[in-house]
């Protein structure tokens, strides 16, 4: 149950009303983004609220139980902090968001309506929907570990144990020719097998797309010109001589975990676990 203010209540009730919404939306750097419906842009908490935005949304709904409540925000990509290339990157995939009824006229006269999570986002054009999730999304996510063949740990986690900063685990090298904004190649990395850094990680520490990060989904060698192909685009385009740094990728695998990085001794999987096709297989009579 929401507890309007009295002041806010008094507003209601006049019939003459003088409310907005408000959003504000947390990144998981700690940034905070402010954007309202209202036509001048409003400042509470610490936070400035963007007019410009063109933010509108669908209908509240609240449900009794465990059940997920969403909600869809509609905007156009109209503000300098909120843009194409950021959605497109992840910056600001789970993103908390607040929802504010307000009065603009007194600021201080306000009530949160909704808090959640930013989902899925859909862009067309200049415009994007978002999707925000209740809290009790959380709930259905998988806590503690699962018992399953491959290692459930991180490589390079405290779990895990591998150095990625050791030679042999990570490379720097720059682009050499973007094929696509997912796929280019570079000459430095001849010195790796291909598919040494699939599954693994890559960050650009220049061009237009630095501090950005990227799992790798491929990684070929041939005549000494390694390709690099990544699962998404990483919001600006690609370009020649973009530096990046590269660590190697792990399929979680027991083999792999012994052979390629020597750390059976830390391998957080059941590998000698019976799967379904042990189990379907016939058995002799005894």
């Amino acid at each position: 149950m929401k507890i309007i203010p009295d002041a806010l209540q008094a507003s209601l009730s006049s019939g003459t009303t003088t409310l907005c919404w408000c959003w504000r939306i947390t990144r998981r750097s700690g940034e905070r983004l402010g954007f309202t419906d209202h036509d001048c842009d409003l400042t509470f908490d610490a936070t400035l609220f963007e007019a410009a935005s063109g933010f509108t949304a669908t209908e509240f709904r609240e449900s009794v139980g465990l059940a997920v409540d969403n909600l869809e925000v509609e905007s156009a990509l109209a503000s300098s902090h909120l843009s194409e290339a950021a959605l497109g990157s992840g910056d600001f995939d789970d993103a908390a968001i607040e929802v504010f009824r307000v009065d603009w006229s007194n600021p201080a006269v306000r009530v949160l309506v909704r808090r959640g999570t930013l989902g899925e986002v859909r862009r067309n054009g200049v415009a994007f929907t978002a999707e925000v999730r209740g809290l009790s999304h959380y709930l259905a996510q998988p806590r503690g570990r699962v018992i399953q063949m491959a290692c459930d740990a991180d490589l390079g986690d405290s779990r895990c144990g591998v150095d990625l900063e050791a030679p042999g685990f990570r490379a720097e090298g720059a682009v050499l020719v973007a094929r696509t904004d997912r796929l280019f190649t570079t000459a430095d990395l001849s010195a790796f097998e291909g598919g040494w850094f699939t599954r693994g990680l890559l960050s650009f520490t220049s061009g237009a797309n630095v501090g950005r990060r990227s799992e790798i989904k491929r990684h070929g060698l041939a005549g000494g010109i390694a390709q690099v192909e990544l699962w998404q685009a990483l919001g600006a385009p690609l370009a020649p001589g973009d530096a990046f740094a590269i660590t190697a990728g792990c399929d979680r695998q027991f083999v792999t975990c012994r052979g390629k990085f020597a750390n059976a001794a830390n391998f957080r999987g059941f590998p000698h676990l019976p799967g379904n096709d042990f189990l379907a297989s016939p058995r002799r009579a005894e």
